[in-house]
């Protein structure tokens, strides 16, 4: 049986309540062994759909992301408003600049020139520019409408921000940013989209644009999370192991820390930040708890 609210939470309404909870840092992964055996159990009894279904899923992520953004426009995520809380790096810092004093492209080595692939419809990149006057973003994603819906926000300025589309397994992003220009480059929850075998392209890549001593900021999904255990108790989505399709033919990949840290390390960064985190989700309708688990880490280009 669920946790029953307690003390102010109690007077919160469920909107309140889940907006309270989503304001608080993720805990490190404390599942109990007990769910993590049986998530275990579960994932290994599935198996993956024939080899022309994956191929074809595979073929065709960039295409059914784009028809996800046509049919879903903005309505489908929010505002990703914990950012600066997980990764501080984002935060405004004081300057000797004049507080007035806008980011742009061309601004002083001061500013903060940062890269967040797999944009989406900008619920990350608006409310960190509007956060952080000192901060140029760059913009990419593989679903050419996404990126027009970035380009219609009100918010959207091409002297602090540039949007473009780009599919990172075979796109250089050289070709719009400079080499070993960028600060920070952010990845939350877009290399799950690409199956494993695209991965290091994606890395290089990543790594092409950003200094030395530049920073990856990387959150995802983590293996055993809720959703990957759901896809396993209803066969028929598993592609390979870890990587499954969701019914709109998008795909979606759970790390383990492992995975994730060798994947960076071959490519020559530096691990800072490696580590399961987790939250847990309260459906009170039907009185359940369910474990949402993620992978959060920070990597430094050497």
């Amino acid at each position: 049986m669920a946790e029953q609210p307690t003390g102010s939470e109690a007077n919160l309404s469920p909107i309140e309540a889940r907006q309270e909870k989503l304001l608080q840092p993720l805990e490190p992964s404390i599942i109990s062994p007990e769910k993590l055996e049986n998530a275990r159990k579960i994932i290994e009894n599935d198996k993956a759909i024939k080899p022309f279904w994956v191929k074809k899923y595979k073929n065709e992520s960039a295409k059914n992301w784009d028809r996800f953004y046509k049919r879903n426009e903005t309505r489908f995520y929010k505002d990703r408003h914990w950012i600066e809380r997980e990764f501080t790096i984002y935060k405004q810092q004081p300057t000797d600049t004049d507080n007035d004093t806008v980011a742009t492209e061309s601004s002083s080595p001061s500013v903060l020139k940062c890269l967040e692939v797999g944009c989406g419809v900008g619920n990350f990149v608006f409310p960190v520019l509007e956060r952080n006057p000192h901060l140029f973003m760059y913009a990419c994603d593989f679903a050419p409408h996404a990126i027009e819906l970035v380009k219609q926000h009100e918010a959207y300025k091409e002297e602090r921000c540039l949007a473009f589309v780009c599919d990172l397994t075979k796109d250089a992003l050289t070709d719009t940013i400079a080499a070993g220009s960028l600060d920070v480059v952010s990845s939350i929850f877009v290399l799950s989209a690409i199956p494993v075998e695209k991965l290091e392209a994606a890395v290089r890549n990543i790594k092409d644009v950003l200094k030395p001593g530049g920073m990856v900021c990387f959150r995802d999904y983590a293996v055993y999370d809720a959703a990957q255990v759901k896809f396993s108790s209803n066969p028929g989505h598993m592609l390979d192991t870890n990587l499954y399709v969701r019914q709109d033919g998008t795909l979606s990949l759970f790390f383990s820390t492992e995975q994730i840290r060798e994947l960076f390390e071959k490519e020559g960064f530096t691990t800072l930040e490696c580590e399961y985190v987790h939250r847990e989700t309260i459906n009170r309708a039907m009185d359940i708890s369910i474990d949402r688990r993620f992978l959060q880490a920070k990597f430094i280009k050497q």
